[in-house]
């Protein structure tokens, strides 16, 4: 999807998190104009957090021209507030670790994303889950399907 302005929006989910073995399904809506686009996967072995990361990173993979605008809604505090208030920058000067000295978590996927956004003009905004915006309410629903199928 080549094009001046894209909203993504983007959502995670995760059967059985915190356990060993878990079925976690990532989505994500792309829109631009009147064109949208959705997709998904799954993982095993994984958690909610990283499953909220991943539906960012591969939207953004889909975004193949380079320098567009970007909107990204997720109902993540995790993955929003991470750039809004740029707990990230903190990471890297640290070394990737986190204020109690313990490496982030997920920065194998922290990196990818910030490798992505660095490519684009990206902006993050939080909605609440549940709430009946409807392409949030997309994703979740494609999110869940895929940690189920």
């Amino acid at each position: 999807m080549a094009n001046d302005h894209i909203e993504i929006y983007c959502d995670g989910a995760c059967r059985g998190n915190g356990r060993k073995t878990n079925a976690g399904g990532w989505a994500a809506v792309l829109r631009r104009d009147t064109l949208m686009q959705t997709i998904s996967g799954k993982e095993v072995n994984t958690s909610n957090q990283r499953m909220e990361l991943l539906a960012c990173i591969k939207a953004l993979e889909e975004v193949k021209a380079g320098n567009v605008d970007v909107d990204v809604y997720s109902d993540s505090a995790y993955l929003v507030n991470c750039f809004n208030q740029k707990w990230y920058v903190k990471w890297q000067k640290n070394g990737w670790l986190n204020s109690l000295k313990q490496p982030v978590e997920n920065q194998d996927l922290w990196k990818r994303l910030l490798s992505l956004v660095g490519k684009h003009n990206v902006c993050f905004y939080k909605v609440n889950g549940h709430s009946g915006d409807t392409l949030n309410e997309m994703a979740d629903k494609l999110a869940r399907t895929a940690a189920e199928d």
